[in-house]
């Protein structure tokens, strides 16, 4: 699923007039370790090849003006006015790291900006963070800066906390970010200490989208979050040397069960314990066992379904399905829930069948026709740059 790098930097000189440079960014996907990350705790994602790229030239009239090829859509800012100021549109994404920028004390000069990407929309496949990188690898560039990997994934994490106002962890723009083919990565996101983990040869990561995204998404994440953190305080007062969920054990959070709402305790089981089973599964991946891996994932679609109920009956319909398919390890939910994207991890040889099988009986039980992708891992941001342009 390769993005026209070519074909933007086309449109970008007959828009603006002049060559510009291109600079693209994956999205991902993340193989367990759901709803961890913005309480420290660990995930394991890996980088797919869908991206969005950015085309950027300068210009001399000190504004920002970008250009979606997606929506053909042009917006211009002046960037000396520029404030916190997100308007619910898609440019508050590549804006808000011009934004982000700044609080780095990195001010940018006018430019124009041209935008193309095939990651699919509220699928739980990460295009924020995808467009967020892009961005930002661009900026960066026309700046003649350079920025670590850890703080240009702090950045475009701010860019969507405290910019566009989205509650998230930093794991989707540290993966997007810094990503290697080949392998997955075990992040640590309090740390931001990584690993990069094989994924067997004899191994396929299917990525399937319900096509569904329920409209209580936006609110009930906040409301999830909100639920965490709530049981997260009670646990940082109650129990000494515990600042995260991420230090808690689920004897601590049993201990003070009787102290927070049966919701907040609900979401902190499955965070704690999901914290357990990424790094079950990383011994699971380092002795090559794929069928222990994937009989996590189906532990942690439970959790998320159970616990922290941000499943829905179309993406529980697709795990079910999935399981009970010849060479499935393994299937769950990924993303930030009530709809979007299952993961699957499938033997290689038999990864086209699942998909077909997959296909006809989801279409037959619910009548939707559900997009399917067998994904290796790719390259980040970081590893693209370093390689001149979009793998």
């Amino acid at each position: 699923m390769k993005v026209d790098e070519v074909g933007t930097l086309r449109v970008h000189r007959q828009r603006f007039n002049g060559d510009g440079r291109a600079f693209a960014a994956p999205a991902r996907v993340n193989l367990i370790g759901e709803h961890t990350d913005y309480t420290g705790g660990l995930v394991m994602p890996m980088a797919i090849d869908f991206a969005t790229v950015a085309v950027i030239s300068s210009r001399d009239d000190g504004r920002a003006v970008f250009y979606s090829v997606n929506f053909d859509e042009e917006i211009s800012f002046d960037i000396a006015s520029l404030g916190r100021s997100p308007r619910g549109h898609w440019s508050d994404y590549p804006l808000g790291v011009v934004w982000s920028l700044a609080q780095e004390g990195i001010a940018v000069s006018g430019f124009s900006m041209s935008l193309a990407g095939n990651v699919p929309v509220g699928a739980g496949l990460s295009s924020s963070a995808s467009l967020e990188v892009a961005a930002a690898m661009a900026l960066l560039s026309h700046a003649g800066k350079e920025l670590p990997l850890q703080t240009v994934a702090k950045l475009c994490r701010r860019t969507e906390n405290e910019f566009v106002g989205a509650k998230s962890g930093i794991m989707d723009q540290f993966v997007v970010a810094g990503a290697v083919a080949g392998r997955v990565m075990m992040l640590d996101c309090r740390s931001l200490e990584f690993e990069l983990l094989p994924l067997p040869d004899e191994v396929r990561v299917v990525v399937c989208n319900s096509m569904v995204k329920h409209e209580v998404a936006t609110g009930e994440y906040g409301e999830r979050s909100d639920e965490v953190e709530a049981g997260q305080a009670v646990l940082r007062r109650e129990r000494p040397g515990i600042e995260l969920l991420r230090d808690a054990t689920l004897a601590d959070l049993e201990a003070c069960k009787d102290k927070m709402s049966a919701a907040s305790f609900a979401r902190c089981r499955h965070i704690i314990s999901e914290n357990a089973r990424v790094f079950e599964a990383r011994a699971a991946l380092l002795r090559g066992d794929v069928k222990r891996f994937g009989a996590l994932m189906i532990e942690a679609h439970a959790s998320v379904r159970d616990d922290f109920a941000a499943s829905c009956p179309e993406v529980d319909t697709l795990v079910e399905i999935a399981v009970r398919q010849p060479g499935c390890f393994g299937a769950r939910i990924t993303g930030g829930g009530f709809g979007g994207c299952t993961v699957n991890l499938v033997e290689a040889e038999r990864a086209e069948a699942f998909v077909e099988a997959l296909r006809r009986e989801y279409k037959a039980g619910l009548g939707i026709s559900a997009d399917c992708f067998v994904c290796a891992p790719s390259d980040g941001a970081f590893a693209m740059a370093a390689k001149g342009g979009v793998q």
